[in-house]
């Protein structure tokens, strides 16, 4: 059995655009979506904020990855180091992702964004601890 489709944001999952069917979605904003083409432009000022501080939070990461090789080839981490190190940083990397879907929101991005760079800084303290 196959139906019909209305628009591609019908087939889009939990609820990241509002369908013709969805219920009381009318009186609730979505925090998490990807911006729609009718979207209003986000700040310029925004978005260049934001892209600035996830780029230094890029920077930190890959520094941390770099560190994180070296001592993976160097010998010597324990079996926890790999998963741990990684763990941090897509949760950090997912923060930043949660952050730009929302930047339609007013405060949300920046705590977002703030949020990110806490497993960031767990993960440079791990990695230069070892």
């Amino acid at each position: 059995m196959t139906t019909e489709v209305d628009s591609p944001k019908d087939l889009l999952p939990f609820g990241w655009e509002r369908g013709p069917g969805a219920a009381d979605t009318a009186e609730r904003e979505t925090l998490f979506r990807f911006p729609a083409a009718d979207d209003p432009a986000p700040d310029t000022r925004r978005v260049l904020a934001m892209s600035l501080y996830a780029s230094v939070l890029g920077l930190g990461g890959v520094g941390v990855g770099v560190r994180g090789l070296v001592s993976v080839i160097g010998g010597g981490v324990p079996g926890w180091y790999v998963p741990l190190l990684a763990f941090l940083g897509l949760f950090s990397v997912t923060l930043v992702v949660g952050g730009f879907l929302s930047i339609h929101q007013r405060l949300l991005p920046y705590l977002l964004l703030a949020a990110a760079a806490v497993p960031l800084s767990g993960a440079v303290l791990l990695a230069i601890a070892h």
